[in-house]
């Protein structure tokens, strides 16, 4: 990668242009409508840690009503945001992503959707009345992506052939689980017309959460990185949700799983709107492989810790570390 000489971008990275031939020509699709094989999950859980899933039954209506009040958030003026700036790390943020000196060529608002309700959040534009028709989107939203990710997850424990279908999913249930929204918009940047190359919007990097459920506009950008080490580019698609296998699944199966790393590139012509939620456990929660998983004389490959010990080691480090690197034995 190299640096663009523009004191605007602030050291923002560059990365080249994908090859025709770096596209991820064949995404792993699970219709939650059909008798899709758990077993397809699986197999694409160890692979990539990456997949999209289709008929998933959430109103595409309810869908892009949410994304017009994200864009009519994007669009208010520079010192309307601000005053909705970031609190520990909650809120509206340019950007600065963590406290650790991580960049991107983007804007964001990150929601703590379990912590309390939405009216009453630390965050000053959702307590404004205007965004009365923003809180209630967001709720109808949110309680879907909880349905969506305890299916899921009970499709990936009926491929692990786990007795119990919620061995998985429970842990992300509750009013104490740790839920996550972001909300992440990547403005086109003209300073790059004329180069063969992207701006870094959000740096490489693993979800530390169980598991997280992306939807994004009409606009390409997103890229996973392949287990022998090429980035390719995962093709829009704005009816289906992408689904990432975070660090803490990957612990639960011992390593079965693959906790995907991908990135976010800009460029110079679209803006990108991304809404991502994370699901992760309550912070007491031990984060240990599943005991029904293990085999005879297998032997853990992870350290014990709690999801909230991880989730302290992780806003210490940057995004591109391996946070998982502590605690392998």
């Amino acid at each position: 990668m190299v640096v663009l000489a523009n004191p605007v971008l602030d050291q923002i990275s560059l990365i080249k242009s994908p090859d025709p031939g770096d596209y991820l020509s064949s995404i792993p699709t699970i219709d939650l409508s059909s008798s899709t094989s758990p077993d397809d999950i699986v197999r694409a859980c160890k692979e990539l840690g990456f997949f999209k899933v289709t008929n998933h039954g959430v109103s595409m209506d309810l869908v892009e009503k949410l994304e017009a009040e994200v864009v009519k958030f994007f669009t208010m003026s520079q010192s309307e945001k601000d005053k909705s700036g970031p609190s520990n790390p909650f809120g509206y943020g340019s950007k600065k992503i963590g406290m650790n000196g991580d960049v991107g060529w983007l804007e964001y608002l990150l929601i703590a959707t379990s912590a309390e309700p939405f009216c009453e959040s630390s965050i000053a534009f959702l307590r404004d009345p205007s965004s009365s028709s923003f809180r209630s989107a967001l709720h109808e939203y949110i309680t879907l992506m909880r349905k969506l990710v305890c299916q899921v997850l009970e499709l990936m424990a009926d491929g692990l052939q786990l007795e119990q279908r919620d061995t998985i999913s429970k842990v992300v249930q509750g009013s104490e689980c740790d839920e996550i929204f972001r909300l992440n918009h990547y403005p086109p940047c003209p300073l790059l017309q004329g180069f063969n190359c992207g701006l870094t919007g959000f740096g490489e990097h693993t979800d530390p959460q169980i598991i997280s459920v992306l939807r994004s506009n009409n606009t390409s950008g997103l890229q996973i990185e392949l287990s022998d080490g090429r980035w390719v580019s995962v093709p829009s698609d704005r009816e289906a949700f992408f689904i990432n296998v975070g660090d803490s699944l990957q612990v639960l199966t011992n390593g079965r799983f693959r906790s995907v790393k991908h990135r976010v590139v800009a460029n110079s012509l679209k803006s990108r709107v991304s809404m991502i939620y994370f699901g992760g456990p309550p912070l007491a929660q031990r984060i240990a492989p599943l005991p029904q998983l293990m085999e005879e004389g297998e032997q853990s490959l992870y350290k014990d810790f709690t999801w909230g010990e991880y989730k302290r080691a992780a806003y210490k480090s940057r995004l591109a570390d391996y946070r998982l690197g502590p605690f392998h034995l």
